[in-house]
This record gives C-alpha cells, sequence and structure tokens, in this order.
C-alpha cells in the first residue's frame, strides 16, 4: 500500500512537472516547475500573512505591492478594483497627490455613440516632428509608449512580446541603446535609441556612421530616432554588458567582437558641444527625413538654457524632449548613481519645461517623461506639467511577468525578462505575453481617459495643475502649480473642451492649459 501511494505521489508529481514545462501562460512555472507553484499559493494567502507580519501594501519598492497587484491584474484583465477604501494615509502622508474633480464632469461616450468604440485611444496632441516640417512627421496613435530598453539587457522573447504588445495598442516602442534586433521585428513601430556605443549605426572603430544608421532605417520600422544623452539610473556613467552575456546575435546586431565587454562610454564622440549637438540632429534629420529627440537626466541646468537659447531662432533644433528622472531605470546601475544623481523627475521636468516656455519653445517640442509614470495618477500629474507622451519600462516588464525580484544586473531573471539563459528565457511565451503587455496599455489609457473626464476635460494635454492639490503631513495642501513654481494660469476657453487632436497650429490652445 506504502509503495502504491508513493508511486502515486511521484505519477502526479511527474505530471505536473510535464504540464509546468509545457504549458506557455506561467514563466515561473516553465522555468521551476512545481516549486513555482509555492510563489502563487504563497501570494494567494499574502494579505493574510501581511496583516500580522513582513510589510504593508504600500512599503515596498520601486513598487509596492498594491501596484504591482494592479499591472498584473490590468494585464491579464481580471478585476483590477481595491476593496474596503484607501490603505493609505491621505491626511498627513507627506507629498500626497489628491486629483480635484470636477463637479460636472466631462461627458463619457456610451454605448451606441459613434466614438464609443476609440474613446480610450488617447492620440498625441502634437505632430512629432511637424512643428520643423520634417518629411516623416507624424502623430503618435498613443500618448503612452515603451520606453528604453535594450536587447541583451532583456531576452529576446521579452523584447517581442513588448513589440507584439505595442503593435496590439497602437503604441510606439525604444529600443534602448542596444540597436534594432529580429526580435523588434513584430509589427511595433520603434524609436531607435543612439547611445554613446552608436550600436548598429557605427563603423569598425566603434564612430558614429550616418551610412549604418540609413541602411537599418530602411531595413526595419523606424518612426523616430532619440539620441540618449544620459539616463536616470546612471548618468554621467557609461553601460556595461559584460562579456559572458553577450552572445553571437548580440554582437552582430551591436557590432561588437565577441569575448570581450561591451563598453557603452559615458559621452558622446560625434558631439561634444550643444551646437554640435544640434548639427548632429540636423545631420540625421535630413538624411533620414525621421523626427530626431534627445533624452536625457537633469542636474546642470546650464545646458538646457544654451540648448533653449540655440533653438530660439528656429534653424536647428530637437524635434522632441525625453527627461528621465533620477528614480528611472531597468537595468544595473551603481548604488550611489542610482540612490543619489540626477533630480527625480518632478524636479526636472519642471526646470526644464519653464525654460523652453519662458522662450515660447513649448510649443515647437514634443516633451516626453520616464521614471515611474506608468500608474494613472502619476501620468496625469506628468500631463498636467507639460508632458505630451509618457514612457514606461519597469511597468512594461511588470506586465509582461516581471515579478520584482531585482535581479537584472546578475543574468538569473527567474522570469525570463531581464537575462540570456536559455532556459529561463524558454519560460516566456512572447504571444501570451505581447497579449498581457497590450491589455496593459489599453487599461492605462482607459483609466487616465477616466479621470480626465473626472476633471472635466476631454484630453490629458488640457488637464492642468490647478486639478492637483498635494497634501503634507501637517494637515494642510498646497496647489500642484503652487508647489512646482508654473506661472498663474488664467482658464480662458476652458467652458468648452478642446479639439481631442489638435493640429500643429492649434498647439497653442492645448498648450495654454498647462503654462
Amino acid at each position: 500500500m506504502l509503495w502504491t501511494i508513493l508511486g502515486g505521489v511521484l505519477l502526479f508529481l511527474a505530471l505536473v512537472v510535464l504540464y509546468d514545462v509545457t504549458q506557455r501562460r506561467h514563466a515561473i512555472l516553465r522555468n521551476f516547475p512545481i516549486i513555482g507553484h509555492f510563489r502563487y499559493i504563497l501570494e494567494s494567502v499574502g494579505p493574510e500573512l501581511r496583516q500580522y507580519i513582513v510589510t504593508n501594501n504600500a512599503e515596498e519598492r520601486p513598487f509596492s505591492r498594491d501596484q504591482r497587484r494592479w499591472v498584473y491584474a490590468s494585464a491579464k484583465r481580471q478585476n483590477n478594483y481595491f476593496g474596503f477604501g484607501t490603505g493609505n494615509d491621505l491626511e498627513t502622508a507627506p507629498n500626497y497627490l489628491i486629483i480635484k474633480p470636477a463637479v460636472f464632469p466631462y461627458r463619457e461616450p456610451l454605448p451606441g455613440d459613434e466614438d464609443y468604440d476609440s474613446h480610450h485611444n488617447i492620440a498625441c496632441a502634437k505632430v512629432l516632428g511637424g512643428a520643423r516640417g520634417r518629411k516623416k512627421a507624424f502623430r503618435p496613435d498613443s500618448v503612452f509608449y515603451v520606453s528604453g530598453m535594450s536587447y541583451g539587457s532583456l531576452s529576446g522573447p521579452a523584447v517581442e512580446a513588448l513589440n507584439r504588445g505595442c503593435a496590439l495598442s497602437k503604441s510606439l516602442q525604444n529600443t534602448g541603446e542596444g540597436s534594432i534586433s529580429r526580435h523588434h521585428d513584430h509589427g511595433g513601430s520603434l524609436i531607435w535609441q543612439l547611445g554613446t556605443g552608436y550600436f548598429g549605426a557605427r563603423d569598425k572603430d566603434g564612430k558614429f556612421s550616418l551610412e549604418e544608421l540609413i541602411v537599418r532605417v530602411q531595413e526595419h520600422k523606424v518612426s523616430a530616432i532619440e539620441i540618449k544623452l544620459s539616463q536616470g539610473a546612471k548618468p554621467g556613467r557609461g553601460g556595461v554588458l559584460p562579456a559572458e552575456k553577450i552572445t553571437a546575435e548580440i554582437a552582430q546586431i551591436r557590432g561588437i567582437p565577441m569575448g570581450k565587454d561591451c563598453i557603452s562610454p559615458s559621452s558622446h564622440s560625434a558631439f561634444s558641444t550643444v551646437d554640435e549637438l544640434l548639427d548632429f540632429v540636423e545631420t540625421i534629420a535630413d538624411a533620414t527625413g525621421l523626427p530626431v529627440g534627445i533624452k536625457s537626466a537633469v542636474g546642470d541646468l546650464s545646458f538646457w538654457i544654451e540648448l533653449a537659447d540655440k533653438m530660439v531662432p528656429g534653424e536647428r533644433g530637437v524635434d522632441f524632449i525625453a527627461i528621465d528622472g533620477g528614480e528611472g531605470g531597468t537595468g544595473a546601475a551603481p548604488l550611489v548613481f542610482a540612490d543619489n544623481v540626477a533630480l527625480p523627475f518632478k524636479l526636472a521636468f519642471s526646470r526644464v519645461y519653464k525654460i523652453f516656455s519662458e522662450r515660447n519653445l513649448h510649443e515647437k517640442v514634443v516633451f516626453m517623461g520616464t521614471g515611474r509614470l506608468g500608474f494613472p495618477e502619476n501620468a496625469l500629474l506628468a500631463f498636467a506639467m507639460g508632458v505630451d507622451m509618457v514612457g514606461v519600462a519597469r511597468e512594461a516588464m511588470l506586465a509582461i511577468g516581471c515579478i520584482q525580484a531585482q535581479n537584472c544586473h546578475t543574468g538569473h531573471c527567474p522570469a525570463g525578462v531581464a537575462t540570456q539563459n536559455r532556459w529561463l528565457m524558454r519560460g516566456l511565451d512572447p504571444t501570451d505575453k505581447s497579449a498581457r503587455m497590450a491589455n496593459y496599455m489599453v487599461t492605462l489609457r482607459k483609466e487616465v481617459m477616466w479621470l480626465t473626464r473626472a476633471v472635466g476635460v476631454a484630453h490629458p494635454s488640457q488637464v492642468n495643475l490647478d486639478h492637483f492639490e498635494i497634501i503634507d503631513e501637517c494637515f494642510s495642501a498646497r496647489s500642484a502649480r503652487e508647489i512646482f513654481g508654473y506661472p498663474a494660469f488664467a482658464p480662458q476657453g476652458q467652458e468648452g473642451a478642446a479639439p481631442l487632436l489638435a493640429e500643429p497650429e492649434q498647439a497653442s490652445q492645448t498648450e495654454s492649459a498647462r503654462v
């Protein structure tokens, strides 16, 4: 009898292993058969355990348990509501954001209305490249896009899942500085990021090659080009992809040798001044016809002042500016850089935006923001500050299966997202995860539109800082406009909503709602 029971248990476990390694919905189970089930069991009783031990739902970083639960449920099209009221301390928590609803919200389309099927799509209010007349200027279909994450840092299946998800949700995908791979060619339009290593657009000596860039642009679905000056996780530092993580495919894509660490220098070799940067931008834009912009973390403001001053005459300029907060970063970084270098997003963006606004350039540039903005309330505040498009990175990783194990820098990501380990990668099914990625994007847009209409306007570009108050620990609150030092706003034209999509010559109507 004992041997029969033991044999039955072993047969059952064998069947579980067989099921786990062949199913495609859960990367953890594919990579860790049987053991992976304990994660889901513990997760199911987690709320009960956490009432007495460990942490509460809002304490974990960089993303709290509540935030992760919202992303997971949204990606799986499950119930992402929360019951029994908020668990947050609204009255005395420092810097607590409050969105001020209108007494008469903006009407939401109902079933049967002409625009009901598309009312959660949010196109950008500006034409990317339109102000400077680029040949291939376009209006992004979605104000949300996937921010820069390289193939190499992320696995091939993860990059493919993101690209497929972007195609399904009509969103753009930023390649990260690791260049364009076959994993990016699944229907999603790309923002090609050029970092200091010029991967994919470099000659045999590692210098920038315009000819190589043109070849890649013609081979892939590139909609815009982003020159990365720095990133929030490690501004002022280059990057290293260890030799052991460099596969033959990665070496071929990046144009680097096998067997050596891949080094991204801390600064560009193609330019070293603002004048040279603008010449570099115009050279690429003239050669490709594409909108060209920059991405940077923010510290010293003299660069931004000089850039804005040199753009005033109108002969040269960037088409978009992506500001990355110091709290951003999906890859490996020295602890001190991750913790203490570069301004956090809200301070960084407000300072740069005001510099361009003072020179009446804010209408001629598409502003993008990244750094933990992939949640409805954070995104809406960013729009009110002047952001036109929001980039999501780690939130997108969560949507395709990341469990915040924080092993991105080790190559041992258990979910197969940030690794080149073949066994771990096989657990991530791009087809299933792409649907989750798209679901997350659509839900994010939907809930941002809920908030937008709740404050009484039709498009996030019409939200302004007077729609927010920020509570401090002394039972008092101040308007977000006062805190971030934006000039007073006279709400002319707010009685009737501006058009959902503003043409380039009408951009001032939507921008006037924010400055």
